[in-house]
Parts: C-alpha cells; structure tokens; sequence
C-alpha cells in the first residue's frame, strides 16, 4: 500500500497539471427534425444563435453531457443514439477548449422551454431561413452535415 507522503505527492503532482495544462471540453447538439429544420438557442449572456451544449463535466460522458444540456437549455431528450459528426478546436474562449458536436435526428421534445438568465429562446428554424445573427461555427457546422462541406478543425 503507498504511503501517505507518495499518495500526496501524486496528488500534488496532478494538480500542478491540472492548473498548468488544463482542457476544456464541450459537447454541442445539432438537432435535426423530419423537416431539416435545426433546433437553436440564444442565450442570455452572449450574442448570436448556437446549438444548444454545454461543458462535459467531471465524471460525466460525452453523451451524458448532451443528453444534460438538451434537456436543460432546450427542453429535448434523446429517444436514440447521437451521432459523433466531429471534435473541433475553438480557440475563441481559451486554446484549450475542444468541443464535441453531434447529430440528433432522434428525440422528442418535452415541452416549451421558459425563458430565463440562461436561455433566452430556443427553437427549431428552418434550414433556408435561419435567424439573423445565427454563428459562423454553426453554419460551418451546417454546412458540413447537410451540404457535405469538407470538415474543418476549427470551430
């Protein structure tokens, strides 16, 4: 059995990482209905229309991670598997952030989410007409799952 002094040294020594080389991960839903039309928020605190994602956090897979943010930012559940469509670098907040972004044409929606701090609307637009403001990322994302765009690293 390690002694108590390795014990802390190992646990020392994984902090320092933690706050030297810390990575943040992201997951992203792009929900996609019968229609082609595409679920999208707009939050309280930053401009634009996005997909609804959230950060992966400690303990928690990828797709418990999604499967979290639908259903808190958009009042969605997963009736079937998401589909991993690619995980791309966005430099924007951090050079350690990565984000996971998944196709889900397999859900139901559990009612009109109310607006709050948070999440100020979400709804589903069609693809021909969507919301003035919509991100460049999320139409790059669009782009590729819908008209084959070739993938980008980047967000």
């Amino acid at each position: 059995m390690a002694s108590l002094r390795t014990r802390l040294r190992s646990r020392a020594a994984h902090l320092v990482f933690l706050l030297t080389r810390p990575m943040t991960l992201g997951v992203r839903a792009v929900v996609i209905d019968k229609s082609d039309s595409v679920l999208l928020v707009r939050h309280g605190y930053v401009a634009g229309w996005h997909f609804p994602g959230g950060g992966v956090e400690a303990g928690e897979t990828c797709t418990q991670a999604l499967a979290r943010e639908l259903e808190e930012e958009a009042r969605v559940a997963l009736t079937g598997p998401p589909v991993l469509h690619g995980l791309f670098f966005n430099a924007n907040p951090s050079h350690r952030d990565h984000v996971a972004v998944y196709v889900i044409r397999n859900f139901a929606v559990l009612g009109e989410r109310a607006p709050d701090r948070e999440i100020a609307e979400a709804r589903f637009f069609p693809r021909v007409a969507l919301p003035e403001g919509t991100t460049a990322a999320t139409r790059a994302r669009l782009a590729e799952i819908l008209d084959a765009a070739p993938l980008r690293e980047h967000w």
